[in-house]
């Protein structure tokens, strides 16, 4: 399919700074993937993000980790998170994501190779994840 064009409609008034951030990664996620590695994380106040938890951990794990096209099951992620055998918690973690898209929890899939589960849907996440991989093969 052709690419989606993308366009940024500016607020007409001022934002903070945390959502001007988020804002410009976002733009930059949906125009140019590629320009995510270099652009500061936005920062995240949501309490799960805060706190020291296995669900924080996997979800700092996945947004540190696993890189734009990258994909990773759910047991390679507990694994990588410091629990090899917390698969099934993993995806429990992904359904606690606060922010996805920004930590990417449409890169998690089955071992088996399939999509798994999406809270967005399982179209968006293949969307997601073709997005993501040809911007990667560019």
């Amino acid at each position: 399919e052709s690419p989606a064009t993308c366009e940024l409609y500016e607020a007409s008034e001022e934002l903070p700074e945390p959502l001007k951030q988020c804002t410009t990664w976002l733009q930059a996620y949906f125009c140019e993937p590629a320009r995510t590695a270099s652009l500061p994380v936005p920062p995240f106040h949501h309490p799960l993000l805060q706190q020291d938890s296995f669900t924080g951990q996997v979800l700092w794990t996945l947004l540190r980790d696993v890189k734009l096209g990258e994909a990773v099951s759910y047991k390679r992620l507990a694994e990588l998170a410091g629990n090899g055998r917390a698969a099934r918690a993993v995806g429990g973690a992904m359904r606690s994501n606060p922010i996805p898209i920004i930590i990417p929890c449409h890169r998690v899939i089955c071992s088996s190779g399939q999509s798994g589960n999406y809270g967005g849907g399982n179209l968006m996440k293949e969307w997601l994840l073709a997005h993501e991989k040809l911007q990667r093969e560019k």
